[in-house]
């Protein structure tokens, strides 16, 4: 179904003036609704990607659209160095909701990030053992583009040419309890960081198990437990968080947030306890745009419609549906689908075919979908699909990996 017509349409701007640091789709889309995007010519897609994991709530909801006009019609942007009461109703919001006592609130994931990787280096610091700078990290990881965040994730592909290595990055196997055991020991070490649900790298899972053995290890050892949850939180997970599943008692001490926190205005959140922000003293940190009056008008709309229980049950009840339905796509195609990854709403199909090419045939059945590491296309849908729009997704992706099956087939006669 077409979108209405909005008007006369713009002429398209040439991309020979962007700096070419993306494969963009030929694809460009004009407006959006719910769970579907449309492109100025009227066609149809169903977002299975959401913005990578930002539009939780889904395009244009209508409750973000009135918090951005009322607070745009009042203020924008004022300086950190005035009081932003938005600013300290969200942090509220945010500490009764999770494990937190105190909030940064920055521009971006990756932001958040730096924020957290600081954190952790202070207040070893704080504590007289400023050698403890060693963050363990994940082969896998993402955690964004700045300097420290993709030394942090040690991706080779991201880190090369960009001079050489920083200092204090350990680089582990995914559950590599042994390697993981001996680092933490390490006198040098400060912090475990780590993707509760990994997203660019595969959509792996971790274990309630291994969950509840990474908070013992760092308590063990006096570590510091950091959390990305940037694309897997915020009930992603069927749980508001995905360190929840492992039950009481296994929070992180830091968290960072994003993504779905401005349901697609640029906001991010780092989330600590008191006691591992000790070193985060006048001076340590800041930021000219974070938490600015605008982007907290959004998110505190958007957590309003995100941290209820109708929504989590929601969640939950769709996840269970799309489990269900995957696993018989995979049954009726094992020849194109290995396995079914990740948790709740982030989910990855592991590939036999080449996941660019079933992407590119997904965008043909104007259905969206995101890439993987390990030959993994990526389900990142907004929490609010239903059931019906679920089926219709894997209607298209059984056609898909028909279409994956007769090329194969042809490729090889």
């Amino acid at each position: 179904m077409a979108a209405p017509e909005t008007g006369s349409q713009e002429v398209p701007v040439p991309a020979d003036h962007l700096m070419g640091v993306y494969s963009r789709a030929q694809l460009a889309f004009e407006r959006g609704r719910g769970v579907r995007l449309y492109t100025a010519e009227g066609d149809e897609y169903l977002d299975c990607v959401a913005g990578i994991a930002v539009n939780a709530l889904g395009h244009a909801h209508p409750t973000l659209v009135k918090a951005l006009e009322t607070q745009g019609e009042k203020l924008w942007h004022v300086s950190n160095i005035f009081r932003i009461p938005d600013q300290e109703a969200l942090a509220e919001r945010l500490c009764e909701i999770s494990f937190a006592e105190v909030c940064f609130f920055t521009n971006s994931g990756t932001e958040a990030i730096e924020c957290a990787l600081k954190t952790a280096r202070k207040y070893h610091s704080a504590n007289d053992q400023p050698e403890r700078i060693d963050v363990i990290g994940f082969e896998g990881a993402f955690h964004g583009r700045t300097y420290a965040a993709v030394n942090a994730a040690g991706n080779p592909s991201y880190v090369a040419g960009f001079g050489p290595a920083l200092p204090g990055y350990v680089h582990l196997a995914w559950e590599d309890w042994e390697a993981i055991e001996a680092a933490a020991a390490h006198p040098t070490a400060a912090a475990i960081l780590i993707e509760p649900v990994q997203g660019e790298g595969g959509a792996r899972a971790l274990s309630t198990a291994a969950l509840r053995r990474l908070r013992a290890l760092c308590d063990q050892h006096g570590l510091l437990l950091i959390y990305d949850e940037i694309q897997c939180g915020l009930g992603r997970t069927g749980k508001l968080f995905a360190y929840e599943w492992a039950g009481e008692g296994y929070a992180p001490d830091i968290m960072a947030l994003a993504k779905a926190l401005g349901g697609g205005f640029p906001v991010g959140a780092c989330l600590a306890t008191a006691k591992a922000a000790k070193g985060m003293t006048t001076g340590a940190h800041g930021s000219t745009y974070g938490g600015n009056p605008l982007a907290m008008a959004v998110a505190r709309a958007a957590i309003g419609e995100i941290a209820t229980e109708a929504m989590m049950e929601h969640v939950r009840d769709v996840v269970g549906y799309l489990t269900q339905q995957l696993e018989g796509l995979r049954a009726r195609h094992p020849d194109v689908v290995e396995e079914i990854r990740g948790k709740g709403l982030l989910v990855g199909l592991k590939l036999k075919p080449n996941n660019r090419a079933f992407m590119q045939w997904a965008r043909d059945e104007r259905l969206l979908i995101a890439g993987g590491g390990d030959n993994c296309v990526r389900l990142l849908p907004p929490l609010v699909i239903t059931r019906e729009e679920i089926s219709e997704a894997v209607e298209k992706l059984d056609r898909i990996c028909e279409r994956a099956r007769a090329e194969s087939q042809g490729a090889a006669a």
